[in-house]
């Protein structure tokens, strides 16, 4: 779960040193890696045991 947060680090840090290009295509890779862990653990039944 922490992998989309260090992508947005890195992209904001890649802005700041004028990598518009690269921060940009990590912060894509970022919000797409975030929906796909979205979807995965949406989608997943609850295990409740009452």
């Amino acid at each position: 779960m922490s992998l989309p947060f260090f992508g947005v680090f890195f992209s904001v840090l890649s802005a700041w040193l004028g990598y518009r290009r690269l921060a940009l295509g990590l912060a894509l890779v970022s919000i797409v890696g975030t929906l796909a862990l979205f979807r995965m653990h949406a989608t997943d039944a609850l295990q409740l045991a009452l």
